[in-house]
């Protein structure tokens, strides 16, 4: 076993948590987190001496949003007064206290490049370089990003302008 795979292959426990920060399903960010290490160990060969971590990362986050891009472009149509419905929602959300549920709602309305720098930051810990060099952007970009989401967390969380799915104020 060469270094690189015993590198990807200690990387796994941070990216599950990425993962699971990311889709917030246990099956699916273990499907995410499959499919990164699999397209890390064909193309190791294309590493380049730098941080293993970025470049796990960068991979997963790629594949994150094709998927999303994918998912985006199909209908799902859903019944909000589907008592059914109200039953996942609720499974969903149990063992949550309702203002950790309201963070995770308003980790939702954030713009994806601003999520993605918060969950990188706080999450996997990944200082703002480590950031900039997986969103590719500069540190300066970096830093504005996490205040903007910071903020509007803030906002969102305080006011309690956070609303469950499918309802309004």
């Amino acid at each position: 076993m060469s270094d690189i795979e015993r590198g990807i292959i200690a990387m796994i426990p941070r990216l599950r948590r990425l993962g699971a920060a990311l889709c917030r399903d246990r099956s699916a960010a273990d499907d995410l987190v499959q499919d990164t290490v699999e397209r890390a160990l064909a193309r190791r060969h294309l590493f380049q001496n730098g941080s293993l971590r970025a470049w796990l990362t960068t991979i997963m986050l790629n594949l994150y949003r094709n998927e999303r891009r994918k998912l985006a472009r199909r209908p799902v149509l859903v019944d909000v007064n589907d008592p059914a419905y109200a039953a996942h929602l609720g499974a969903a959300a149990s063992g949550m206290d309702g203002r950790r549920l309201d963070t995770v709602r308003a980790l939702d309305r954030l713009p994806e490049d601003q999520r993605i720098a918060l969950l990188l930051r706080v999450v996997e810990d990944c200082s703002y370089a480590e950031i900039a060099a997986i969103q590719e952007v500069a540190i300066g970009t970096v830093m504005s990003r996490l205040a903007r989401a910071r903020e509007t967390l803030r906002e969102l969380t305080e006011s309690g302008s956070v609303t469950p799915i499918g309802k309004t104020r």
